[in-house]
């Protein structure tokens, strides 16, 4: 099984190396596993790859060695990169595809492929901020933004016992989805006009999963307690607006940003996800469907992640 997800239709209508296959949030059965690969993975283990196609886990390398291999600067993506020996990575909107068992992570009993899929990265990039800043049982969340990360953000907050989450979007079109999903209380930045005053320093973190001139980025840090955290997950198409930084200053705000997570908080994440019975919402079409699906998508009628199968291998 394969997600679709923006980064793919970025790379597939903008620079990249060629020849390419794109698809990293990948899903299937292990077919064959190489005389030196780690430890863990047999022929036959359902496992998925997400968008770390290889690090160097070299010992002199400061982010491998200290369990950060997301950051490693010689990181290379599961498609269109090229591996230190000068071949290709390629993804997931194919038959096989092969990759570094460093890079591969088993799947839970329990947790279905669909759901497996679609965390492997938008699931791990919202679990590694959520655990980072402490989210727990006396943390107040916020998730601005509900779509593939926005969604999966306020079902891991939950998971993690977070004492309230708030989800903010511009509208009320997705108020009842957020409230099943699990929200606490839904905040429509474009159609509540005093939201930002009603909700003025009661937030510890906030996950921001969007980004785009519309957005009021402005007012969100003023919706922090003290020393609390505005952590960037999604990745701007352009320059983000700016901030009145003595307000940031005066209240000890910290601003993050985030990438996807290390291979340690994914292995992590998908076992709470099995424990705790974590549902993505998602919608399952067939692989010779992928332009249809690749088209609604930009047309935004995923709710909230589409995921391919090639029901003739993976089950």
């Amino acid at each position: 099984m394969l997600k679709i997800v923006a980064d793919d239709l970025y790379d597939c209508q903008g620079e990249t190396v060629y020849p390419c296959c794109v698809g990293h949030e990948i899903v299937g059965r292990a077919v064959r596993v190489g005389s030196q690969a780690r430890e863990g993975i047999a022929v036959g283990d359902r496992v998925g790859v997400g968008p770390q196609g290889y690090t160097c886990r070299k010992p002199d390398c400061e982010c491998c060695s200290k369990g950060q291999e997301n950051y490693c600067p010689r990181r290379l993506g599961t498609y269109g990169d090229r591996y230190p020996d000068g071949s290709i990575s390629y993804g997931g909107f194919s038959d096989y595809c092969r990759h570094n068992s460093y890079s591969v992570f088993s799947i839970p009993e329990g947790l279905a492929s669909e759901d497996a899929a679609v965390m492997l990265c938008a699931g791990s990039t919202v679990y590694e901020p959520l655990k980072e800043h402490g989210a727990g049982p006396e943390t107040k969340v916020g998730i601005i933004g509900l779509g593939g990360l926005g969604h999966l953000g306020l079902l891991f907050a939950k998971a993690m016992g977070c004492q309230s989450v708030v989800a903010f979007s511009r509208s009320t079109a997705k108020q009842e989805d957020a409230l099943r999903l699990g929200a606490d209380e839904y905040v429509a930045t474009a159609d509540q006009k005093d939201w930002a005053e009603r909700h003025v320093s009661t937030l510890d973190l906030i996950i921001c999963t969007v980004s785009g001139p519309r957005m009021p980025f402005q007012e969100y840090p003023g919706l922090l307690r003290p020393k609390g955290t505005f952590c960037q997950v999604g990745i701007p198409e352009e320059p983000l607006p700016p901030l009145e930084t003595m307000s940031l200053v005066l209240n000890g705000t910290k601003i993050a940003f985030s990438d996807s997570a290390s291979p340690g908080n994914i292995r992590e994440m998908l076992r709470i996800a099995a424990a705790k019975s974590i549902k993505a919402w998602t919608q399952v079409r067939p692989m010779q469907e992928a332009n249809e699906a690749v088209e609604d998508m930009e047309k935004g009628k995923a709710r909230f992640r589409y995921v391919l199968e090639n029901k003739d291998e993976v089950s």
